[in-house]
Order: structure tokens, then sequence, then C-alpha cells
């Protein structure tokens, strides 16, 4: 199985644990870092919508918490609880700039999924051109 096919596989097992009471679009993410660790996230929605979490960035936050920040891939897989099949699911714009905090615009690759043998993969330059970054600040 090659890295990818795993990581695929972690976010299907990843979005099995959302909690979605109220948009019931469950989503699942599992984040490879450098050295092969893989971190699974979901989305974790509540009554006060300003304080939900999505899964891309429980993944990405889980791994910065255990202190890392070299980040390869992360794959994202969305779909309706009732649904039968997975849409390709992109990230949101906040998680696309948590992902440009953390990651490698040129190198780091977001991969979504329909299933193990459909998906398409995109580098974060292409889903965030001109981020606002820490280099931004300098200018």
């Amino acid at each position: 199985m090659t890295d990818r096919e795993n990581l695929i596989k972690e976010a299907f097992e990843a979005q099995k644990r959302a909690y979605t009471p109220y948009s019931h679009f469950q989503v699942g993410a599992a984040l490879l870092c450098g050295d092969g660790e893989i971190f699974g996230g979901c989305n974790i929605e509540n009554a006060s919508y300003g304080a939900c979490n999505c899964a891309e960035r429980t993944a990405i936050f889980r791994a910065v918490y255990e202190e890392k920040r070299d980040f390869k891939a992360i794959a994202i897989v969305g779909k309706p609880e009732d649904a039968a099949d997975f849409s390709y699911c992109a990230p949101c714009g906040i998680c696309r700039q948590v992902m440009a905090e953390f990651c490698d615009p040129e190198t780091f690759e977001i991969i979504l999924p329909r299933s193990t043998e459909d998906y398409k993969v995109y580098k974060l330059k292409d889903l965030l051109p001109l981020s606002f970054t820490a280099e931004s600040m300098e200018e």
C-alpha cells in the first residue's frame, strides 16, 4: 500500500468519528507528517457555529500539539451522513490558511478522494494563491 492509499484509508476512518448534529455533513482528514506519522481529524460541530472545527484543522492542531511541524500531505473526505457516495471535498478557506501557516505551498499535497481509487491531488499553492503568511507581515 502506498503512502497515498494509506492516507486516504485513514481519512475514511476519521470521517466515521465526525460529530455533525446540525449539518449532517461528515468530514474526515488524515495528515501525513515528514516522519511518516499520520494524524486523523474529523469535523466537530457546535450549536454556536463559530465554535465548530473542521476535520483538517483538527488533524493539524493534533499534530502541532505533538510538536510536529513537517507536513507532507493531507487527505480529506466528506459526504452527507445519509449519502451512499463521497464527493470531492475541498478544504474551506480557513483550513487553507492554516495549511499556509504550517505547510510548504510548493510541495504540500491536498488529496481529495471519492474512493481509494478515485481521487484528485492539488498543491497548496494551487488552492491558495497569494496566501497571507509570516513573510507578508515583513513587507
